[in-house]
Order: C-alpha cells, then structure tokens, then sequence
C-alpha cells in the first residue's frame, strides 16, 4: 500500500481541550439557534405588517388581507394583464407551479398554484415581487395573489370596491 492511500484517524481530543471544543461547539449552536430565532421573528413581524399569518391560511382566500389591483404596482398591473392574456412571459419560469411550502395561502392540490415574477425597477434578478394564481385554467384564475416579499406574506388581488 502506498503512503497516498494510507488512513490515518485525526488525533482526538482530551481531557481540557475536548472539554473546550464541546463548549465552543455548544456556544456555535446557541449562536446559530439565536440567529435563527431572530430571522423567524422577523419574518413573522413582516408578514404580521401585511396582515398574513400561518393561522390565515387554513382559511378561504377571501380570509385573507386584499389590495386592489389599482393599489398595486405599475410592474405588477402588467403582469396582471399578462396572466389574464395568456402571456408572453418574460421570465421562463414564469407560470411554474408554486408549492405553497409557505402554508400562507389555502391548502390546495399540487399543481393549483402557479407564480409569475413581477419586475422590480433596477433588479439585476427576478426580485421578490411576485403574483400567485389559485385555479386550473391559468388565464381564468379563481384567484390572484400579490406578494412583495418572495412569499413572505401574501394579499389577495381584489377589483376597486
């Protein structure tokens, strides 16, 4: 056998110096727990500001908090338009189903939802705007909505009251 291929266990600590290494690795966990936290908190403060909570999606989208479509960005009114014409979409994902892993809007079968990027002035990416319709014919959705934190929080596209 060739010294290349040779195995040779990484010395392991003892005494002291193990004794070290566990409390740095717990302090790591603690660390990465706390920021953890803090990003869950804060995602539940944004959706909190928009009204939506995982509690709301066990009820029927017209539960949920409404913008009309006069309210909503120029960006998305197009995409809006789009959706209802049947495209062209500028985003080849444009239309891809959407999995509600969220649980934000109303539990429904695979392949109900489905996203469309709304474009964000002076994004290089997709941006986090996006519209979700609800039903199975893509340009009659039962249902539209806007979110303007990548599925943070959502609201149901409503016409002018």
């Amino acid at each position: 056998m060739s010294a290349a291929c040779a195995y040779t266990p990484a010395p392991v600590a003892s005494g002291p110096v193990a004794g070290l290494a566990a409390r740095e690795r717990a302090g790591l966990g603690r660390a990465a727990k706390a920021a953890g936290l803090a990003l869950v908190m804060a995602a539940g403060v944004a959706a909190a500001a928009w009204g939506t909570t995982a509690a709301m999606a066990r009820a029927p989208a017209e539960a949920l908090p409404t913008v009309t479509l006069a309210e909503l960005p120029p960006q998305a009114r197009a995409t809006y338009r789009l959706i209802r014409a049947g495209g062209p979409f500028p985003h080849e994902r444009d239309g891809a189903v959407f999995f509600n892993r969220e649980r934000l809007l109303p539990p429904q079968p695979r392949g109900h939802y489905r996203a469309y990027t709304v474009p964000t002035p002076g994004a290089t990416t997709r941006g986090a705007r996006r519209i979700v319709c609800a039903g199975a014919q893509p340009t009659a959705p039962e249902a539209c909505f806007y979110t303007a934190d990548h599925y943070a929080s959502f609201r149901r596209i409503v016409s002018a009251p």
